[in-house]
């Protein structure tokens, strides 16, 4: 089993904000004749004895932190979400909130431990475009630091008969360039979702392993755009968590980067509806989405920023193209539940987990990262981790 720094139980228990008895308490250590369960719980926090797995398991889910993150070498040092970059509904569930924090802290731990190796493997380059720009410089420049970075062909971007296709040619750029980009939109399981109003996206700005998160339960349509906000924030070096709405000045300003370099503004302006009147501006919006490959919402906003259309038009717009694609998702899961299986496990873990998969395949074979190590990164048990491996079979 890996040595676990001390310093990590006390900070992780500290982060709780539970005293040390109440802590030994609730993680069910009992008094001895030589000890009591506090002392026993202080001899972990001064590395006097080592915790077992099983003790291990016992404070990530007492002290709400990841498993992973006692595996890391020293305690984080950043804070949980970052900036908030959301505008909530006064109706938001609090459960969903959690959620969200729970997520990210499971991926700043990931993140962590990557960086870490990274930089113990002598691989630990700095990307010079992350905080490179300022607000103050303008969506143009912003916008022109990310073609630089990604180098997408949009034209090919554009030619993909669908959106998932187009999307993994932006992902790809992304990766290449050293960002990290996951896909998911709840905890492991269903009954822990997240809502598209909680979180859409998440960017952690990190000059050696930035990553970006992006809920996979948002229209395949719209991961694009979502990837390219968060690219926004990294440039800015920004970390945070972006909700559905953006109402706030951050969020509108890394909406236009997305919207720009997705619809340049020299090519946008020739688009005009023929008319304001609902169906007609509704369904020319939908032609002209799918063949530049963008959500119709994006047109709609891109068209509201542009003050061609008022921001009642625009809202009913927004609301319509979410209706439609909420009926659609649930004809999908009905047709789904009728087939007598899905997509092979390893196979949709590979592709929402992306570049992770490789690195991690690479530092485990070579020794830099245990099975273990290798299995909390990926999010599986590790005697499975090698089944997700582009090398082999699922056993």
């Amino acid at each position: 089993m890996p040595n676990i720094n001390h310093l990590i139980l006390v900070w992780a228990r500290e982060t709780a904000e539970l005293p040390l008895e109440e802590a030994a308490k609730k993680l069910q250590i009992r008094d001895s004749a030589k000890s009591s369960a506090a002392d026993k719980l202080l001899a972990y926090e001064k590395g006097m004895s080592a915790p077992t797995r099983a003790m291990l398991v016992k404070m990530a889910k007492t002290y709400r932190r990841p498993l992973l993150t006692f595996y890391l070498d020293r305690p984080p040092l950043i804070g949980d979400r970052g900036e908030d970059f959301r505008t909530l509904p006064d109706h938001f569930e609090g459960q969903q909130n959690a959620y969200v924090d729970m997520m990210i802290r499971d991926v700043k731990a990931r993140q962590s431990l990557i960086r870490e190796t990274l930089v113990e493997e002598d691989e630990g380059t700095a990307l010079t475009f992350v905080g490179k720009n300022t607000l103050r410089e303008g969506v143009e420049s912003i916008t022109q630091t990310l073609q630089e970075v990604l180098n997408l062909d949009l034209a090919e971007f554009r030619a993909q008969t669908k959106y998932e296709n187009a999307f993994k040619i932006l992902r790809q750029r992304a990766e290449q360039a050293g960002v990290f980009v996951l896909l998911q939109g709840n905890l492991g399981s269903h009954h822990t979702n997240i809502d598209v109003t909680a979180f859409r996206g998440f960017a952690l700005s990190d000059e050696v392993a930035p990553f970006i998160i992006i809920n996979n339960r948002d229209a395949k349509s719209a991961w694009a755009f979502t990837l390219l906000h968060e690219m926004a924030h990294i440039v800015l070096g920004q970390t945070g968590v972006s909700g559905a709405h953006a109402e706030k000045q951050i969020e509108k300003f890394c909406n236009d980067v997305a919207s720009e370099y997705l619809l340049p503004s020299d090519e946008f302006k020739n688009f005009k509806p023929s008319s304001l009147e609902f169906e007609t501006i509704s369904e020319e919006i939908r032609t002209y989405a799918f063949a530049n490959k963008v959500s119709r919402s994006h047109v709609a906003y891109r068209l509201f920023r542009t003050g061609n259309i008022d921001k009642a038009l625009w809202e009913k717009l927004r609301d319509h193209y979410h209706q439609q694609w909420r009926e659609q998702r649930d004809i999908n899961r009905a047709k789904n539940q009728t087939k007598d299986s899905g997509p092979n496990f390893y196979v949709v873990k590979r592709h929402n987990l992306g570049a992770l998969v490789n690195l991690v395949q690479r530092f485990t074979y070579s020794g830099a990262l245990s099975t273990t190590k290798a299995g909390m990164l990926l999010g599986m048990r590790p005697l499975k981790v090698h089944n997700i491996f582009s090398d082999h079979q699922p056993a």
